[in-house]
Formats: structure tokens, C-alpha cells, sequence
């Protein structure tokens, strides 16, 4: 699988640690940044990332910055994508069943890389359950 990640200042240690078990799991990782923990604006990262994923060039993103809300709602702008803010991996489960969200966003500051990497691993392995939910997806575009 092929996935776009992205963070900003506050997200890059843990996206540094998704990056590395991500490439471990034969996924393949293309990174939109942050390079440091240098500040930057994380909405830019969010355009970069959701236009790779509603483009087709990655099949899902992951977006991490301080708390996860900020980016989740510059993702949610873009048209095509259905970005879920996740501290829990029940909520990641069915934020693809149900939501069939196609990037994920993470609190660098509110989680543990333990429990992300939970989080994460939840995520890319539900599929959706299409059914009634595809016809809610619908609704939204």
C-alpha cells in the first residue's frame, strides 16, 4: 500500500516513528514534510497530502500535527477526502467500516508512539463495509 504522510512541527517525532514500522511493513511511504521540528504551517502539509491521496498517487494519508485537530479540519477542506481524527483504535476501525476515511489524522502531543502505531496498524488493515454506509458516503459529495 502506498500512503502519503505528513506532519507539522508538532507531529514530526511521531511521524518519524510511523515512517520507520510503516517501511517495515512493506508499505510504500512517500513523505510531504515536516523535515525538522522546525515550525510550519500545517495546513500546506495537509494540501500536499490529501491532493496525493484524492489524485490517486498514494491509496490513503496519515496526518499528524499537536493534537491532531487542526490538521484533520485542513484536511477535511479538500475535496475527496473523509480524514478522521483518532486517539483510540476502536474509532479508527470504524472510521473505515463505516466512514471509509482515507487519511488518518494523530495527535503528536495527545498519544504515545506505542498506542499510535496500534492506532495505525488498526487503521490500514480495516476495509470498508460498504452496504448502507457507501450510500451515507455519497450523500457528502
Amino acid at each position: 500500500m502506498k500512503i502519503a504522510l505528513g506532519c507539522d512541527h508538532g507531529g514530526f517525532g511521531l511521524k518519524q516513528e510511523i515512517a520507520a514500522v510503516l517501511k517495515d511493513c512493506d508499505c510504500e511511504v512517500v513523505d510531504y514534510g515536516c523535515y525538522s521540528s522546525d515550525s510550519v504551517d500545517y495546513p500546506d502539509i495537509a494540501a500536499a497530502v490529501c491532493k496525493a491521496v484524492a489524485g490517486g498517487e498514494c491509496e490513503r494519508g496519515i496526518l499528524i500535527c499537536g493534537t491532531g485537530i487542526g490538521i484533520s479540519i485542513a484536511a477535511n477542506r479538500h475535496p475527496g477526502i473523509r480524514a478522521a481524527l483518532c486517539s483510540e483504535p476502536f474509532s479508527a476501525q470504524m472510521s473505515r467500516e463505516h466512514n471509509d476515511a482515507n487519511v488518518l489524522c494523530l495527535g503528536g502531543r495527545v498519544i504515545g508512539g506505542a498506542l499510535a502505531l496500534q492506532i495505525v496498524d488498526v487503521w490500514l488493515k480495516t476495509e470498508f463495509s460498504g452496504g448502507r454506509h457507501l450510500r451515507r458516503i455519497q450523500m457528502l459529495d
